[in-house]
């Protein structure tokens, strides 16, 4: 069923729906026009405005592909409800930018990011995705939408 909200109480119900989704897929585009996947946390930040944040490594795949070209997909999938429905689905469309800057990586920082880069902040390396959102879908048990998000 379709929804009358806003761009914005749109974003407040996906915000509240990735409260409990851990990871989510980021999809990029490959030297070689494919669309690659790869599981990424989240790290449960949950007031989402259209940014998401996520750590790799910069010498890997996905990072090249980024550089070629910044458009990338966001694939989140939640648990489902306890009305039996399989649960909210989301996608969302938009550039990432590769992120250097410790101070930054400092404001995105979640303790259970350390089972992946052992330095915390400061392992060698490391870089941050700072994705800003330019479209998003969403499909649950109680409505569905499809949405542009509001550029700051």
């Amino acid at each position: 069923m379709a929804s009358d909200k806003t761009p914005q109480q749109h974003l407040e119900h996906i915000a509240q729906a990735m409260k409990d989704i851990d990871f989510v897929m980021l999809n990029t585009l490959t030297k070689d026009g494919q669309i690659g996947a790869r599981p990424m946390s989240n790290n449960r930040q949950v007031d989402y405005d259209g940014d998401s944040y996520y750590f790799t490594w910069e010498d890997c795949l996905m990072v090249d592909d980024i550089k070629r070209d910044p458009k990338i997909g966001l694939s989140f999938q939640g648990a489902p409800s306890p009305k039996g429905a399989p649960g909210t689905f989301i996608s969302v469309e938009g550039k990432a930018e590769i992120v250097r800057d410790k101070a930054e990586f400092k404001k995105h920082w979640v303790d259970e990011l350390d089972r992946w880069f052992e330095d915390g902040i400061d392992t060698d390396g490391m870089v941050m995705l700072h994705v800003h959102a330019t479209r998003a879908a969403y499909w649950d048990d109680d409505e569905e939408a499809d949405f542009d998000i509001p550029q700051k």
